[in-house]
């Protein structure tokens, strides 16, 4: 039986035809992967592939290589200012700070979390795709606090099914632009790729459901402090929604912030921090709910606004 890969599509490479994805990601020609194309050898969610499909961020490409040839494994990388919030024979939840990339991606030469565990002497699960092995979600590179990493093939399972599930307690804080009214309420709006921009998601008709509950729990000038939960975990959520509803957070030019009052409070990225994760522990069922303190960088904003 023909030996078959299946990677996960990293957004860095979403938007592109398939044939050059594939042959981005296993390092050979363009002419090569269009051949495995071609023969039927290539799918996408399952779908047999054509040379002009584009292939979208969190899709599944699957291909049957005769001789397959083992990704590397990312460069051990101890990484300043990661720390480690939780840790057991099944989990590791790191607080993972600002400019730190979940994994190894085209285009990202930045440090990851995966690097920094390797770093650490951290072993991870097996499972998953070559570049992410063991991650059971992510944060964006601009995004601040709680990560978790799988350390068992069980842990992996079980808590990439309660993700999915939803069952999973995701809490951030965000701080963003004007005054949000109402104070409390919830943006239910499917989130897809942006129809103009390879690298950015909307709103659009066609998109994933994507929830997001919200509550605002300070006032500041020019801006507003909320509680964000996530019921889903689309690509960028908070940002797209925050944006769509004429609020983008403070900081994230991507998504329509002000430039001139980022640069006033000190922002070069989106303020948006992931302060709680709560969940049931994989091996033992225990509910679980940890949580992480801003970083001085965030911290140091809110002490402008009210100042």
């Amino acid at each position: 039986m023909t030996p078959v890969r299946s990677f996960h599509i990293p957004e860095g490479i979403a938007g592109e035809r398939v044939d050059a994805a594939l042959g981005r990601m296993l390092g050979f020609s363009r002419t090569a992967a269009a051949v495995l194309v071609t023969e039927g050898k290539v799918l996408i969610d399952g779908v047999a592939a054509r040379k002009s499909d584009r292939v979208a961020a969190d899709s599944w490409l699957e291909v049957a290589l005769d001789d397959p040839q083992e990704q590397p494994l990312p460069d051990p990388e101890p990484i300043p200012g990661m720390s480690i919030v939780y840790d057991d024979e099944d989990l590791v939840v790191v607080d993972k700070p600002v400019g730190v990339a979940a994994h190894t991606s085209p285009g990202w030469a930045g440090p990851t979390v995966l690097s920094g565990l390797a770093g650490a002497g951290y072993r991870i699960s097996t499972s998953g795709p070559p570049e992410r092995k063991g991650i059971v979600h992510r944060l964006d590179v601009g995004t601040s606090g709680l990560m978790m990493v799988a350390k068992s093939e069980l842990a992996y399972s079980v808590m990439k099914r309660a993700f999915k599930q939803r069952t999973v307690t995701k809490i951030y804080h965000a701080l963003a632009q004007g005054h949000v009214e109402p104070m409390a309420g919830t943006i239910d709006a499917p989130i897809g790729r942006h129809p103009g921009r390879d690298f950015k998601f909307a709103v659009t008709a066609d998109g994933k459901a994507s929830v997001t509950h919200y509550e605002v729990i300070e006032m500041l000038p020019g801006a507003c402090l909320l509680e964000v939960q996530l019921e889903t975990g689309r690509t960028h959520q908070i940002r797209v929604h925050m944006s769509a509803v004429k609020h983008p957070l403070v900081g994230d030019l991507t998504y329509g912030a002000d430039p001139t009052f980022a640069a006033r409070v000190g922002m070069e990225h989106q303020w948006l921090h992931a302060v709680s994760l709560g969940f049931d522990h994989p091996r033992t069922g225990d509910p679980m709910m940890l949580s992480s303190e801003y970083p001085a960088t965030l911290t140091e904003v809110l002490e402008r606004l009210r100042g």
